[in-house]
């Protein structure tokens, strides 16, 4: 495991649909997102845990399963950056941002709501694409593994507001 920084390129597209009516944007695939070309690949990461619980639904386990659930439940997930210079899965290391273009969800779907998923995702999408699509984002506690400080219970908590844009 290098600490060096290393340019990546966002492999995976987003996940959506005409139907889908919310957003959610993360930062940047980990490392175990990026070996599984999918988002939220780390096993510790509670995304998955949280939207099967906020839709009724099984946790899901496939790419799959994992498409379907979102796509049913009229969510779109994608990530903020398309490119950047980052080491290992660190989001503070994170530089040479190139933006994800995030119109092509919003143009194409019936998204009425879009939130980040954590802090940073929340900073570097008013930092790089709100100046250009001019459309506020509210931000969420992150799933990720390094939220310690966030129980599963208070990630559910915050996290039920998606279900008012349903």
């Amino acid at each position: 495991m290098g600490s060096e920084s290393k340019k990546q390129i966002h492999e995976f597209e987003p996940v959506f649909n005409q139907e889908s009516k919310i957003l959610i944007l993360g930062t940047f695939p980990s490392v175990k997102s990026r070996e599984m070309g999918f988002f939220y690949g780390h096993p510790q990461n509670r995304f998955w845990k949280v939207i099967a619980k906020l839709t009724d639904s099984e946790v899901p386990n496939t790419i799959e399963e994992k498409k379907d659930l979102l796509l049913r439940n009229k969510i779109a997930i994608w990530d903020v950056i398309a490119q950047c210079d980052i080491i290992g899965s660190s989001d503070s290391s994170i530089k040479n941002v190139v933006p994800a273009d995030i119109g092509r969800v919003l143009n194409n779907s019936n998204i009425n709501k879009v939130f980040a998923n954590g802090n940073t995702a929340k900073k570097l999408y008013d930092k790089y694409i709100l100046p250009k699509l001019g459309t506020e984002i509210e931000g969420l506690p992150s799933t990720s593994p390094a939220n310690a400080g966030y129980s599963l219970e208070r990630l559910l908590e915050s996290w039920g507001r998606i279900k008012e844009f349903l």
